[in-house]
């Protein structure tokens, strides 16, 4: 199960002996400690035993799961990076899980995995195999919602979760801090708005990315370069930026995609998403490009991103300025 099922369960713990705590997303990992009695919280301080995989010794570690403990609870045994201690010992973790001890609980935190191996069979049969995988897409943008309305109390709409997520990026811990501070930020008002994610989210360079973006919009290509460069020199990397670009773009794609099926430009704007505030400078750009080139943002947009994240040899900061050309309705002779 995923870590979030696994988080959302308000029934007890269940008698395992074996978990897993597998994935990419550290964040869970500790949410996942806390929820299983004696590995988190003051229990942990009497019960918990913690090692370190390229650490572990496997005659230790089987000799401390069949110890009964002296305070006469469930004794518990943490292997943190526990790749390494997996790889070397795979035959014996396999007979242990199919045989655990009682008594005690192995947890193993590994980043690889697969379901596919006896090991991961085993565990499943007698224990919890816990992913701890990153969250994409609208399963990133609910959790987001779940944890401004349940910790904290705010409404936050989908679109601005989305523009959080384009200035700060996808590590689900940065997420949190940043709700934190935009819940506090909003005080007694219930809504997190775009102007609490302006002021709040990533400084001055977020403000940056916006006149930036404007700039791109407005047909000054050499005022959104010169801006792109700020944040170059600031360390802003090319993958952060093209996040910020495609959250304001690809509503003008879709804009240009409903304009297509009869829907007024305006109005197809708004249903968008675009801000109201928005819509004149947007739809004077949406026209000034034309419905042939409007109508390639979107492949635009996908191309530099497959591109950037590692489909071309080209500097993404090239591939970048590329698009902002692009974008800006400038011809780009081809690189063939």
């Amino acid at each position: 199960m995923h870590a979030l099922e696994f988080l959302a369960d308000n029934s007890p713990f269940p008698a395992v002996a074996v978990v897993a705590m597998y994935g990419a997303e550290r964040y869970f990992r500790p949410e996942v400690l806390r929820r299983i009695p004696g590995a988190g919280g003051e229990e942990a301080e009497l019960s918990l035993t913690r090692v370190v995989g390229e650490q572990a010794d496997l005659k230790t570690v089987m000799t401390d799961l069949r110890t009964v403990s002296m305070f006469g609870d469930r004794r518990v045994l943490l292997i943190e990076d526990a790749d390494p201690f997996v790889s070397a010992h795979r035959a014996a973790l396999e007979k242990y899980a199919a045989q655990p001890a009682k008594g005690s609980l192995l947890i193993l935190d590994v980043k690889a995995w697969k379901k596919t191996e006896r090991l991961y069979k085993l565990v499943e049969q007698h224990g919890l195999n816990i992913e701890c995988g990153e969250l994409k897409g609208a399963e990133l943008i609910r959790w987001m919602q779940q944890t401004a309305k349940q910790e904290y109390g705010k409404v936050l709409d989908r679109e601005h979760a989305s523009l959080i997520v384009a200035m700060a990026g996808d590590g689900l811990s940065m997420l949190k801090q940043e709700i934190a501070k935009l819940a506090a930020l909003a005080g007694d008002t219930p809504t997190i708005t775009r102007e609490d994610i302006i002021a709040a989210v990533g400084g001055w360079r977020t403000e940056t990315t916006w006149v930036m973006l404007d700039a791109l919009r407005d047909g000054q290509p050499g005022k959104a370069l010169e801006n792109l460069q700020k944040l170059y020199r600031a360390g802003e990397s090319p993958a952060k930026i093209l996040g910020g670009v495609v959250y304001t773009f690809r509503k003008l794609a879709e804009a240009t995609e409903l304009a297509r099926q009869g829907e007024k430009l305006s109005v197809a704007l708004g249903r968008a998403g675009i801000f109201s505030n928005a819509v004149g400078a947007s739809e004077a750009y949406l026209k000034r490009l034309g419905f042939e080139r409007a109508s390639r943002i979107l492949a635009l947009l996908m191309e530099a991103d497959t591109e950037i994240k590692g489909g071309s040899r080209t500097d993404p900061q090239l591939l970048l300025e590329r698009l902002f050309v692009r974008l800006a309705g400038e011809v780009v002779v081809s690189d063939s």
